[in-house]
């Protein structure tokens, strides 16, 4: 680069090559006649420029106090403790607080409003406030100095509504976040009743979740006894209640009443219409509903035991009773998992049980029944899941149980009136229905029905078939009856019977035989999976539409499987444990009915041939089974 023509801005500057303030130095100019001069390159120009350009430049700290607000704040309050440049002295409850009208209006909306817009008290030097807790108050103006509270039981009452009225949105929002840590039975009516009365939306609605969660609990307390009637109207009507029965609702009801029970009284019969009556146990029913003199002094309470004994009576016509009062309530948050119960691998038979959560795609065990099973009938109903009959290693059961997912246990019920494995069973409008099966000596075409209200078995017409290993379901209110073994012959016939009607019918018949499959419903369709043909086992799917009256093929599972079990769950079918004609499984397969595919899932913990398994809707059952560890 040629450096003669090079402009150079004049500037004096100083020269990091030079001892002395350098005169200006021009294009071409040589440094002479100057003690200790040397030549200055045109490098060393341009680094000069750089210099003398930041030289020009004012120097800059940006200073920044992170204590500053605090420091202030401090000061502030400080002054407010020694009266020093106070300019408003507020009066309550014969008490005066002095404070800053800046600092005020700075923390709470309220007092930015009063002492910012065209009121009275904007130029007034003493405030008088009303409506307010003293103590509440210099916890609050404390608080827009410090930004600091205790929150207690003993003040909580008192700030919550202070907090509201001054527009302290965050203290506001502590002591609701403190009442619901105290949220107990004995208690959370109060609570709810104390957000309602202060607009504290969020409190409400979890104190009123609280109420119906634990309604069985509340209602033992002395605030729901001092409920009025449109507050119990509310919460007895209400489907999300979680109770173990309307038992305890109906008992609910009654302690109400007779806690004041001239004025009460008349409030019974609106009351009772709310509790679902058909629902309960038919021994309470008589003894407890039927012998209460309050609910015989009024025809129309009367009216309500006549119908629910009616629907008691004739089991047959329960599904054209529906409405409210005979559908069982649904609380918030229940959730459906699957149970897979007993079955056996190699030599042994189980009484482990384990759980499938959807969600997280996990197994975990939960209580073992009392007895070991297979080959028996799973089904659920409500809250409940039933296990019926089936094989110990040693003989054909004749004996039941049902499993509560609200208390974690299972309970013997009443024996059927044969023995029965290999089994087929369903639940329908409130009742158990078990067909077909083996009794030790020959293949049953006898059915049997268990209502869990009277808590007893009665015989139902039998099939035109004898079968075991065959499988029950329900399509559009009818009981279906699909496949099996009858002794001789691998069954691809399928009876239907109409409750209402006591007689079966013959249906379509499948497009292969099929013992030991697996059957669901879904979207109204019937689906049968694998099973045995005689010859093998297999992993063949087929569908029947019954408004067409015709089976049509749908895709396979990745494995044949027999003995294994079919569940319905949240718009997917799950195929679980089996055998594949040379040992028993433990795989899961989920079919998707928008793709027409399957997927394998996680796998249970034990391998199950002859598996029962049901899907059943529950409130949380991981944390009912912490609790009742």
């Amino acid at each position: 680069m040629d450096t003669r023509h090079i402009n150079v801005i004049s500037l004096p500057v100083y020269c990091p090559f030079y001892h002395r303030t350098s005169k200006t130095i021009r294009d071409g100019e040589k440094c002479t006649d100057v003690p200790n001069r040397r030549f200055v390159s045109s490098t060393k120009i341009s680094m000069l420029e750089t210099l003398a350009t930041n030289a020009a430049r004012p120097f800059q700290i940006h200073h920044v106090n992170s204590d500053h607000q605090a420091a202030a704040f401090t000061a502030l309050h400080n002054m407010r403790e020694k009266g020093q440049l106070c300019d408003v002295t507020l009066i309550v409850d014969d008490r005066s607080i002095v404070a800053h009208k800046v600092v005020l209006s700075a923390c709470s909306a309220y007092f930015h409003a009063m002492f910012n817009n065209e009121m009275a008290e904007k130029h007034q030097s003493t405030v008088t406030l009303h409506d307010i807790d003293g103590g509440a108050l210099s916890l609050l103006i404390e608080f827009t100095y410090t930004g600091e509270v205790l929150i207690t039981e003993d003040n909580v009452q008192a700030l919550l509504p202070a907090a509201s009225l001054l527009q302290v949105a965050s203290v506001r929002e502590a002591c609701c976040r403190f009442l619901l840590r105290q949220l107990h039975p004995s208690n959370c009516l109060g609570i709810r009743s104390f957000a309602d009365a202060h607009y504290c939306e969020e409190l409400y609605k979890k104190s009123h979740k609280y109420v119906l969660q634990n309604f069985k609990e509340v209602v033992l307390g002395e605030e729901f006894l001092l409920l009025s009637f449109k507050e119990v109207s509310d919460l007895v009507s209400c489907n999300e209640l979680n109770v173990t029965s309307e038992e305890d609702i109906y008992s609910a009801v009654i302690s109400w009443v007779k806690y004041d029970i001239e004025y009460r009284k008349q409030y019974l019969d609106q009351l009772l219409k709310y509790v679902r009556l058909p629902l309960v146990r038919r021994e309470f029913l008589l003894r407890k509903v039927g012998e209460e003199p309050l609910v015989r002094e009024s025809q129309k309470t009367k009216d309500l035991l006549i119908e629910a004994m009616k629907y008691h009576l004739m089991p047959e016509h329960r599904s054209t009773m529906t409405g409210v009062r005979t559908t069982y309530r649904r609380p918030e948050g229940l959730k459906t998992y699957l149970f897979a119960i007993g079955g056996g691998s190699l030599f042994s038979i189980h009484n482990e049980c384990e759980y499938y959560n959807t969600r997280t795609d996990r197994w975990a065990p939960f209580l073992p029944t009392l007895h070991r099973r297979s080959r028996a009938g799973v089904t659920a109903l409500e809250r409940h899941v039933y296990v019926v009959g089936g094989y110990d290693g040693t003989k054909d059961l004749v004996s039941a149980e049902c499993y509560s997912s609200l208390s974690n246990t299972w309970q013997l019920i009443c024996n059927m009136g044969s023995k029965r494995s290999c089994l087929g069973i369903t639940s329908l409008s409130g009742l158990i229905y078990v067909a077909g099966g083996y009794d030790g000596v020959s293949c049953l075409s006898s059915v049997e029905r268990y209502d869990p209200l009277v808590g007893t078995w009665s015989s139902v017409v039998a099939m035109e078939t004898r079968r075991r290993h065959c499988k029950v379901t329900v399509l559009d209110g009818c009981l279906y009856i699909i496949g099996g073994y009858d002794g001789a012959t691998y069954q691809s016939s399928v009876e239907k019977l109409d409750p209402r009607e006591g007689k079966w019918t013959t249906v379509t018949n499948m497009i292969n035989r099929r013992s030991s499959c697996g059957v669901a419903v879904m979207n109204g369709l019937l689906f049968v999976v694998g099973g045995n043909d005689g010859s093998l086992c297999m992993s063949s799917v087929e569908v029947y539409d019954s408004r067409r009256a015709a089976w049509d093929a749908v895709a396979s599972m990745h494995s044949r499987r027999s003995t294994h079990e079919v569940v319905h769950a949240e718009g997917y079918l799950y195929a679980i444990g089996g055998n594949d004609g040379s040992s028993s499984l433990n795989t899961v397969e989920r079919y998707d009915p928008r793709y027409n595919k399957w997927m394998l899932v996680t796998s249970m913990m034990l391998h199950r041939s002859s598996v029962g398994a049901a899907a059943l809707d529950c409130p949380n059952l991981e944390q009912l089974l912490f609790q009742s560890e």
